[in-house]
């Protein structure tokens, strides 16, 4: 994984962690909360090719989306 890549799943995990927090929901295992950011990154840039878009501003709806499930 790139750089960039790495960047991103960093990111999406600190914001997983603050949407777990805000919602008052216990924080998963380290590991659990890593395997879904990076899951989540890769839906973003699937997202991003097929419909165009900014990853980051569509990692950061998916990830308040992603608690409310």
């Amino acid at each position: 994984m790139g750089f960039l890549k790495n960047q991103q799943v960093k990111m999406a995990t600190r914001l997983l962690a603050w949407q777990y927090e805000k919602s008052g929901s216990p924080l998963p295992e380290a590991r659990q909360l890593n395997e879904r950011a990076r899951q989540l990154v890769e839906d973003a840039h699937r997202i991003a090719r097929a419909r165009g878009g900014n990853v980051i501003a569509i990692l950061k709806q998916m990830a308040s989306e992603a608690i409310r499930r």
